[in-house]
């Protein structure tokens, strides 16, 4: 076999090869992303996950604060009414929340698209809408209406809410991407 008739087949088996898919390593086989459903549940997928929830944690606890703060500020500072006031507060919160998840929690996610952006508001608005509607009951339905009352009815709320808030997040909102992988 010729040196020059070596070269074309080499070429040809290139070309081939390039043209067909690429060919999946073992690792990519054999640890499927935390995200793939029916992947197995392993050491590393639940130390991500721990991870993310410690991280959702810190920026939740702080969107908290900011929360709490704003809420006790229109509500015993200025007089404002208890919806105006947790509405108000709770939307404070959402864009310090959006900074915390888009620049800490999920850095590694996605990045910052107008769909992103569009899905965490609009998340959120429903999560400001729970969390409104769960303070509702608690102030007006259980009478939790004096200072020590109302933090405790905004804090439930809050909590109940951001189960929801974890799961819309982590799913549709700051999602992997899957060209990273």
């Amino acid at each position: 076999m010729s040196a020059s008739t070596l070269r074309e087949e080499l070429r040809e088996e290139s070309a081939t090869a390039s043209s067909a898919a690429p060919p999946v390593l073992p690792a990519q086989a054999v640890a499927p992303s935390p995200t793939q459903p029916g992947g197995r549940l392993t050491l590393a997928r639940l130390r991500r996950l721990f991870l993310e929830v410690v991280k959702f944690g810190v920026v939740g606890g702080s969107g908290v604060a900011v929360n709490l703060v704003v809420f006790n500020l229109l509500l015993h500072g200025v007089s404002s009414g208890p919806m105006t006031a947790t509405v108000l507060a709770s939307c404070v919160a959402m864009g310090t929340n959006y900074l915390g998840f888009r620049f800490f929690a999920y850095r590694d996610r996605a990045s910052r698209t107008k769909r992103q952006i569009a899905l965490f508001f609009a998340f959120s608005g429903v999560g400001v809408a729970m969390e409104s509607l769960l303070f509702y009951g608690a102030y007006h339905g259980a009478g939790m209406s004096g200072p020590l009352g109302s933090n405790i009815a905004k804090a439930l709320s809050i909590v109940l809410a951001s189960a929801f808030r974890f799961l819309v997040y982590r799913t549709w909102v700051f999602q992997h991407d899957a060209r990273r992988h």
